[in-house]
């Protein structure tokens, strides 16, 4: 299992890219694999062959009309670990709680 990190974005279309980003994030929803969006990336959680023809295709939909396009793909491959889109944030979570805790402590 791996979780992937992605930004993809068409080059050249002027200074908003919203309209051809959201198609690309509508296609990783529509995946039904575990994905979150913030401002910058697009992650998406699942095996590698189920993961890459998504990003593939949300790459295809950013290029339609033969736009040039910028693709940056980041993976953390961990095999027999499921739920990391969440967990590897919880377990930050946890970490700043405690040290909040112990900082209210001393």
């Amino acid at each position: 299992m791996a979780v992937f990190a992605f930004s993809v974005a068409p080059l050249g279309v002027g200074e908003s890219v919203a309209e051809q980003v959201a198609e690309a994030v509508r296609i990783v929803r529509e995946s039904g694999l575990p994905n979150r969006t913030t401002s910058m990336f697009t992650e998406i959680e699942g095996e590698w062959d189920e993961v890459m023809p998504v990003i593939k295709a949300a790459t295809d939909a950013v290029g339609h009309g033969g736009h040039r396009v910028s693709l940056v793909l980041k993976a953390d491959i961990r095999p027999g670990y499921t739920g990391q889109l969440d967990a590897k944030v919880a377990r930050v979570e946890e970490r700043l709680a405690a040290d909040a805790a112990e900082e209210g402590h001393s």
